[in-house]
């Protein structure tokens, strides 16, 4: 299946558990939490280490959000990845996002990587349907920087899902 369909009906969902927001720096993921405000989806902030985030509850887990999120994206190390994963199969979440710096091949910059590979196996054996890679950056109105990160991954290849 193509990213640009998985992403397309992403982000047709209302609800977002963003996971891997920080109170420390400015993140990727912090980015994303606002641009999923932005546009005016239900966002929810996941992080074990805080309490809110932009004024908002920050949540430990997905079990401790107040109602089940439509979908969630990752932007953690790829061991948080299987747990969250494991959330979603429990909660029945059916749309999963893991953010990858280097499209959907994360050995490229295997530091810049939320995709572990047995979390995508477990979406697939329940039935979620997960973008193994990119950013939805590059696909919600895409800043210059995305935009040109989203051509160039199409270009060599690397926005297709196995």
């Amino acid at each position: 299946m193509k990213i640009e369909t998985l992403a397309h009906t992403f982000l047709e969902q209302k609800s977002i558990a963003v996971v891997g927001v920080s109170d420390k720096r400015e993140t990727g993921c912090n980015l994303n939490y606002k641009k999923f405000k932005a546009k005016g989806y239900r966002v929810y902030a996941v992080n074990p280490h805080i309490t809110s985030y932009e004024g908002a509850p920050c949540y430990p887990d997905l079990i401790s959000i107040p109602e089940k999120p439509d979908a969630v994206f990752i932007m953690t190390s790829p061991n948080v990845t299987e747990q969250i994963v494991q959330q979603c199969v429990k909660l029945g979440i059916k749309h999963v996002w893991m953010h990858c710096l280097m499209g959907t091949k994360p050995g490229l910059y295997a530091g810049k990587t939320s995709v572990s590979q047995s979390a995508v196996d477990m979406c697939k054996a329940n039935g979620i349907a997960v973008i193994p890679g990119t950013c939805p950056s590059q696909f919600l109105e895409p800043d210059f920087f995305h935009g040109m990160m989203r051509r160039l991954w199409k270009t060599c290849g690397y926005l297709k899902v196995s």
